[in-house]
């Protein structure tokens, strides 16, 4: 059964997108076959992050009006040119889904049935979502098995996480009650710079009082440099891992190092121990060629 993880934030430039194309780079990469979702109408920069070696005649509307017993996954899934690395790409400029999926009574569920339909054909199923609240984002949230977060550290990002974010989430709770589950939360601090401010916000949003005051979440230790190089990954359309694989100079980890520790955190079963960095590197590197 594929793992289904939502990307997840009610502020716009927390690095959503980013980090559901570099996390899915990595996974393709440990061997995973991994189906990204580019659930942000309006917005859709995931659908672009990584060009196309075939793009399927339909996407996220059809994928949203499908009825999972008939639904032709051929009809919505593209293809990019990393191998084992596919998507389903937005094609609602207008945004006009939102309001469908607020119409429908059973909308805010429907994506977690028809994502079932591609549980034998993937490991691994990463929504990305705009940053905002709305019904499809409640969607995208219902259907994980489990969430994350990009926490920039800076206050204003810092107050939407706890006052959007997880309130959203407070909001759709009582849905357990109807047989949906909301998965565990994993916030990721991103963007992480050397000033001072930076660190006082991370060590509160780590604080022992504000992890216990919430429920079913965590902030990761391992945490996403603001470094040029995730920038330069997005502008050469491949994972930030493949472009920096060896440690920086100073004590700064590579990029290959830090999404293998998110990956080691978050998906522990994924990541042996005593996998090395150039046994990635050779795996990122065979899969190129």
């Amino acid at each position: 059964m594929a793992i289904k993880v939502g990307i997840i934030s009610t502020k716009g430039g927390a690095g959503k997108t980013t980090l559901a194309a570099n996390l899915g780079g990595i996974l393709v990469d440990l061997g995973q076959r991994v189906l990204m979702v580019d659930a942000d109408t309006g917005q859709p920069a995931l659908s672009s992050f990584y060009p196309m070696s075939r793009q399927a005649p339909e996407g996220l509307t059809q994928l949203f009006l499908a009825d999972p017993n008939t639904l032709d996954p051929e009809r919505v899934i593209s293809t990019t040119t990393i191998t084992g690395l596919d998507i389903i790409y937005s094609n609602d400029p207008m945004a006009e889904l939102q309001q469908w999926v607020l119409n429908q009574p059973d909308g805010r569920m429907r994506l977690k049935a028809i994502l079932n339909v591609f549980d034998t054909r993937y490991d691994f199923i990463i929504i990305d979502t705009r940053g905002s609240v709305g019904p499809v984002q409640d969607a995208a949230a219902i259907a994980a098995d489990l969430l994350i977060s990009p926490i920039p550290p800076e206050m204003l990002s810092a107050r939407e996480f706890v006052r959007g974010t997880l309130e959203m989430l407070n909001r759709l709770k009582p849905m357990e009650m109807y047989g949906f589950p909301l998965g565990m939360l994993y916030g990721v601090i991103n963007k992480m710079d050397r000033t001072t401010d930076a660190k006082l916000i991370t060590q509160e949003l780590r604080g022992e009082g504000f992890r216990n005051s919430k429920d079913r979440m965590t902030v990761c230790e391992t945490i996403i440099p603001a470094a040029v190089i995730y920038r330069s990954a997005a502008t050469q359309q491949t994972s930030v891992h493949r472009l920096e694989s060896r440690q920086r100079q100073g004590s700064a980890h590579s990029a290959l190092d830090t999404m293998l520790s998110l990956v080691h955190e978050i998906f522990p079963h994924l990541v042996d121990e005593r996998l090395n960095v150039a046994e990635v590197v050779n795996i990122a590197t065979a899969r190129r060629h």
